[in-house]
């Protein structure tokens, strides 16, 4: 897609972070709107914009991008590019009370938004729901069936109830444990470069 150049800027820090924090992203979520009318008559028309704010803001200067239009009247835009947005694609006619409630949750909370707004699938409600679902940012669903396991004080009640000299043969299917609790619907997972998102089901 053919559209103004992005800014200069510096290349933000590309080591990765495999705790299971909420990890921030450096640049906000930004859309590249551009005049329908514009397109149509062969011109290019538009601007980036900063997607994590009150939909009316950004209202508001997609209507002052229209109205630097060389075309009279100009009233439609379509989103003809986005940045920063993760692993959802937008579409160019998206409403932008979800495009905008998008950016902000993924400018709070991270990349794992993302995932939380593409599996929602323009469920603008569920969004809010994201922080009371998500359990973490895991290298695999069995590390987190690990960690749950060990809340749990499994290690210590095997401990106690299993002879030492049985230890080395008593072993718990904790991969097996971990399918289980996709397979019933307790968690859903996200894969992503370097591991999974788990959310509860």
């Amino acid at each position: 897609m053919n559209h103004e150049p992005h800014p200069p800027r510096d290349e933000p820090n590309q080591e990765p972070d495999h705790t299971p924090e909420h990890e921030r992203l450096h640049y906000p979520p930004r859309i590249y709107v551009a005049s329908l009318a514009d397109y149509v008559d062969g011109r290019l028309h538009g601007t980036w914009l900063d997607a994590a704010r009150e939909p009316a803001a950004v209202a508001a200067d997609i209507q002052k991008m229209l109205a630097r239009s060389p075309i009279p009247g100009a009233e439609e835009f379509a989103i003809h590019d986005f940045e920063n947005f993760g692993y959802l694609r937008l579409g160019e006619y998206e409403q932008l009370d979800w495009v905008c409630a998008v950016a902000r949750g993924i400018a709070e909370h991270g990349p794992a938004f993302s995932a939380w707004a593409d599996v929602m699938d323009g469920n603008l409600d569920a969004l809010a729901q994201f922080t009371d679902n998500y359990l973490g940012d895991y290298p695999s669903l069995s590390d987190y069936g690990a960690e749950l396991l060990a809340g749990y004080g499994l290690d210590e009640l095997l401990d106690r109830v299993v002879p030492e000299s049985l230890h080395g043969y008593v072993k718990v299917d904790i991969d097996g444990y971990a399918r289980n609790l996709e397979l019933s619907g307790s968690v859903a997972t996200y894969p992503h470069e370097s591991g999974v998102w788990v959310f509860s089901g």
